[in-house]
């Protein structure tokens, strides 16, 4: 039996039981799309992609529908670790090697506007998300440190880039109350955010700029065509245009992207709230964290100060009955200073990845576009991916044929193997961040 990756774990039209969830600013909900309409874009999902991409759309005077199967911010961009990379998800010298020198720097630039517009977007709708500068990235192997470091000073000669520095063993203890780490980098220009805040905000904003947006409206079926035909349970948009904007919670929808965009679970809890001097000897500087495991573990401080600690990934749709104790473990060896710090919440969501860790943009029709496989660096790519979209359709297609060529590859074994082949590659990975 084939499991329905938008029900399988969730209630309908309900956010998970996250702290995120438990302090989202107030919000009202959107009324469920009914009857014929038509529209120049048609918006599929309602995370930062599609929020992003109808928000810029209407301001450029097109008539936008927005339709989200559950409630806006419901997926990945209301349950992820809240971090607001610089960079893609490929290091410089990586990208350097796969697309070339002058590509690599067109990607590093995209780069920054694509933090540049979440601060901008913060800062012009008034959105209030706990919006907070610095991200660590902490190497867990001494022999990784050398890396890190050359990546860094990259960035600061090649690249122009001066708000990264590099951190010792004793530089990172200071920072991050752990002994594990022997090394790493302070990037200034990152950030940390509430998630789901940032998503209610786009929200607000893409309503207030004329968006019609939709919620509990799950898209059975895309005709493609001039119109395309968009239909739900209770009803049919003709649209000029359609944006495909729901990264990990595609499905089967769209046969032409499943290939390259697979769903994989990842895992987040929160502990109850410490005191000031605890949470200031964890991380003393409140900077985001995250390490140099291939299954990365991430973390920081709430504005409560709780610990929000992720870590773990699955490869099943269905996600673990106990997920406290799955994603207690790493944390523990991390700090095991927080052994009898109580979990007051623990959820998980699905995002997506490709192959290469690198965003897929497509073209799937003239007038369908999609962007996803974020790799778990979402908040500020899909932010800039939804504003890229809305360009080209527009008109103005550079930036996005720029991501659109990086070369991309399907996941080996079809949308049927590759969940257990990635499992199988996976397992030699978790053994490899051990050695």
């Amino acid at each position: 039996m084939v499991m329905d990756i938008l029900t399988v774990n969730d209630k309908q039209g309900e956010y998970p039981k996250s702290w995120y969830a438990a302090t989202a600013n107030s919000h009202q909900p959107f009324n469920t799309v009914k009857g014929d309409l038509s529209c120049d874009v048609c918006v599929v999902g309602g995370g930062y992609t599609g929020l992003s991409a109808a928000l810029h759309l209407a301001r450029k005077g097109f008539d936008v529908v927005l339709l989200e199967a559950h409630r806006v911010g419901w997926g990945a961009s209301g349950r992820n670790g809240g971090q607001v990379g610089t960079g893609q998800r490929v290091g410089q010298t990586e990208l350097e090697r796969m697309v070339g020198q002058e590509r690599a720097r067109e990607l590093w630039s995209l780069s920054l506007a694509s933090t540049k517009l979440v601060k901008d977007l913060i800062a012009t709708h008034n959105i209030e998300c706990d919006y907070t500068q610095g991200i660590i990235h902490a190497d867990h192997r001494k022999r990784y440190v050398a890396d890190s470091h050359t990546e860094a000073n990259k960035l600061i000669n090649n690249y122009g880039y001066d708000l990264v520095s590099t951190l010792d063993q004793n530089q990172i203890h200071e920072e991050i109350g752990s002994d594990t780490f022997y090394g790493g980098t302070l990037d200034k220009g990152s950030a940390h955010l509430h998630p789901l805040n940032y998503a209610l905000g786009l929200a607000a904003a893409a309503k207030q700029a004329g968006v019609s947006l939709f919620e509990n409206s799950r898209v059975s079926g895309i005709s493609p065509g001039e119109p395309a035909v968009i239909s739900t349970e209770q009803a049919t948009i003709k649209a000029r245009y359609v944006v495909l904007a729901c990264n990990g919670y595609l499905g089967g929808l769209q046969q032409d992207v499943a290939p390259y965009v697979m769903p994989i679970n990842n895992y987040i809890v929160a502990t109850e709230p410490l005191s000031d001097a605890d949470a200031t000897a964890l991380i003393k500087n409140n900077y985001a964290v995250a390490d140099s495991r291939f299954v990365v573990n991430y973390f920081r401080l709430s504005r409560d100060k709780r610990m929000l600690f992720g870590g773990g990934e699955s490869y099943r749709y269905r996600f673990p009955a106990d997920i406290a104790s799955l994603v207690t473990k790493p944390m523990l060896k991390v700090y095991p200073q927080l052994k009898d710090a109580r979990i007051d919440y623990a959820w998980g969501g699905t995002l997506g990845i490709t192959m290469n860790r690198m965003p897929h943009f497509s073209r799937i029709k003239g007038n369908v576009l999609s962007t996803g496989g974020y790799s778990g660096h979402g908040v500020a790519m899909a932010t800039l991916a939804g504003s890229l979209m809305a360009d080209a359709i527009d008109g103005q297609a550079g930036a996005f044929d720029v991501m659109q060529g990086v070369p991309s590859q399907r996941f080996p074994g079809g949308t049927m193997l590759r969940l257990p082949l990635l499992a199988l590659g996976m397992t030699w990975y978790a053994l490899r961040d051990k050695l």
